[in-house]
């Protein structure tokens, strides 16, 4: 009896510490005064599912996309099913670029590229960017 009580107290903190450990595939976003939860894409298959088929998003909820390295990294709304808005990151954390009310696209898909290398781009719900007030140069923590 006493060692199985030790097999399971062992196997109850070997959960307890690996799911500690496990990195959340989530993190709180914020932009100035505005936090929102922003689910991350910080793998190649993440990055190229994104927020395809998704039906809905959220208010205060997004994706945040974390490259290797800073570059131009162009966007396409193929398979969407909703508008987003998309800003664009720089490594040391400050917004570069903002496009708005990025509609799903039908048949053919437009890139849609930012003005500068970001680190990061975190998509929105449309409308987001303007309902906060969210401007180009401030600072986002996460």
């Amino acid at each position: 009896m006493h060692n199985l009580i030790t097999r399971l107290s062992i196997l109850f903190l070997g959960v307890i510490f690996l799911t500690g450990c496990r990195q959340s595939s989530s993190r709180q976003v914020c932009l100035g005064e505005v936090c929102l939860r922003a689910q991350l894409a910080d793998s190649a298959p993440k990055r190229q599912q994104g927020l395809m088929f998704r039906k809905s998003l959220p208010e205060k909820e997004g994706m945040l996309f974390v490259f290797d390295q800073e570059a131009p990294h162009a966007f396409w709304m193929k398979n969407m099913y909703i508008p987003l808005d998309i800003i664009w990151i720089s490594q040391d954390k400050r917004i570069i670029d903002i496009k708005t009310n990025n509609p799903p696209c039908q048949g053919q898909c437009e890139n849609i590229v930012p003005c500068g290398p970001a680190r990061y781009v975190l998509e929105v719900s449309s409308g987001f960017v303007n309902r906060n007030a969210i401007k180009v140069g401030e600072q986002v923590r996460f």
